[in-house]
């Protein structure tokens, strides 16, 4: 069964966790953070989403971000996602 879809609002600070694969690690070590930092920097200013706070914990990572309309958040989402 898919997950319902997100009521997101633009202007709207939102907490976003994306965890790896069956909670896997998706950071070796710390160059894997700084890299991610710099693909979510990128991504995010790319879509003008604005970072308030992140967390980068070895199997997951929580973001506070605000979109300023409904899909920036997704693309940028996806655009760190796939690279």
């Amino acid at each position: 069964m898919p997950r319902r879809a997100s009521l997101i609002l633009p202007h709207v600070p939102l907490h976003i966790i994306q965890r790896g694969v069956n909670r896997a690690a998706i950071f070796i070590g710390d160059e894997d953070r700084h890299h991610c930092r710099r693909l979510l920097r990128e991504a995010c200013l790319e879509n003008a989403n604005v970072v308030h706070a992140f967390v980068l914990m070895d199997n997951h990572v929580h973001l506070l971000l605000t979109p300023p309309r409904p899909e920036a958040l997704a693309v940028a989402m996806r655009a760190v996602g796939q690279r």
